[in-house]
């Protein structure tokens, strides 16, 4: 179940700071720089959870550069390329 209000601004996953949560929206994989063919980027990011409704928290930036980031999704947590994290679209939380 979705908790998004359509008035709060969006953002992408791959802009957050350590610290920021927010919900899953969607998935957008259009303009980001990936090897991958074409939906698989997209089908990746579902089998780790992020789908539509998922909560996400930025929970650690790599150093130096900050990427990776490690992301707790609902009741786990994974790491992702900042790029590659551009392709998922999410609501701030608080």
């Amino acid at each position: 179940m979705s908790f998004h209000d359509p008035g709060t601004p969006t953002s992408r996953l791959g802009t957050l700071r350590k610290g920021q949560r927010a919900e899953v929206l969607g998935l957008d994989e259009t303009g980001i720089a990936t090897s991958l063919p074409p939906g698989e980027l997209e089908r990746r990011m579902i089998e780790m959870g992020l789908v539509e409704g998922a909560r996400v928290e930025v929970l650690h930036q790599g150093y130096p550069g900050g990427d990776p980031i490690a992301v707790s999704v609902n009741e786990h947590t994974l790491a992702l390329r900042r790029a590659e994290a551009r392709a998922v679209i999410v609501a701030l939380i608080g």
